[in-house]
């Protein structure tokens, strides 16, 4: 407890602050949630009004009863589970190759996958889109979950964590005849449960939320990632608001139900990399 004037207006101002910045990321979400019961001219109606008059779950019902959406939201699913594997494999064999083998030219190539971190995503753009052009990837499941599978920071994230791990590990597992892929299923593999759900859910994200490249890449409807459609709804119904929102709650609500799960694992994990 504050002993003292000061740390009283310390403690007060920082409930004050953790306050405002709570209403101000909690608000949209609330609103956007609470606008999908309403109907389209109560979302633009002027004065605003936060709460609708009558609650309509129709705009929810039509959305959820829609073919296209169901579709779409099965399909960008399952793309973001088979993104987020591979990502997880491709990346936590590439850590384990910088965290724990001697190879030629180790520093030299980790520094070259350090510095893609700090290239921007859209300054290689067209040259992805050519590659991926020139490839006969476009408008497939590929070029949604090839391109950006093999991602630097995913590295470094898992690389952190095995450089922790004992040596004294590899080398009883080494003396029981163990190869190195081995001692990585058997050994590392197991312990990877920390950055796995970080980067797990982060790779999941990425795929879940991308717009841009799926815009330049995918034109068949029938592939349309959940971002696109919901484009695509906004520009072919633009007075339908409401509808719009009670699909974007949805859309929202696989991605905070898994927040929701491991939030726990997400945050302690991310303490503890910190620590580290």
């Amino acid at each position: 407890m504050p002993k003292t004037p000061g740390s009283w207006v310390i403690v007060i101002g920082k409930l004050i602050a953790g306050a405002v910045f709570l209403v101000a990321a909690l608000f949209p979400l609330a609103w956007m949630v609470i606008a999908g019961f309403k109907s389209k001219t109560e979302v633009i109606q002027t004065p605003f009004q936060f709460f609708p008059e009558v609650w309509r779950w129709e705009n929810y019902a039509q959305i959820l009863a829609d073919p296209t959406f169901t579709r779409t939201m099965l399909w960008t699913f399952g793309g973001a589970v088979l993104f987020t594997a591979l990502s997880l494999t491709v990346n936590s064999l590439a850590a384990y190759a910088f965290a724990r083998l001697d190879f030629r030219f180790q520093r030299t190539l980790w520094v070259i996958v350090i510095t893609t971190m700090f290239i921007p995503g859209m300054t290689i753009l067209l040259t992805s889109f050519i590659v991926v052009t020139r490839l006969s990837m476009l408008d497939t499941l590929a070029v949604l979950v090839l391109p950006g599978a093999a991602s630097a920071g995913t590295v470094f994230f898992i690389r952190q964590f095995y450089l922790n791990i004992p040596a004294s590990l590899e080398e009883a597992a080494m003396l029981d005849g163990c190869g190195r892929f081995a001692i990585f299923v058997r050994i590392f593999l197991p312990l990877s449960k920390p950055p796995f759900v970080v980067m797990g859910i982060t790779s999941f994200l990425a795929y879940w939320n991308s717009y841009v490249w799926p815009i330049l890449t995918i034109t068949t409807p029938e592939r349309f990632v959940v971002q696109q459609f919901l484009a695509t709804f906004r520009s072919e119904r633009t007075s339908e608001l409401g509808l719009l929102m009670a699909g974007s709650v949805l859309a929202a609500a696989p991605v905070m139900i898994l927040f929701l799960i491991f939030q726990r694992q997400i945050i302690g994990n991310i303490k503890m990399a910190g620590l580290k």
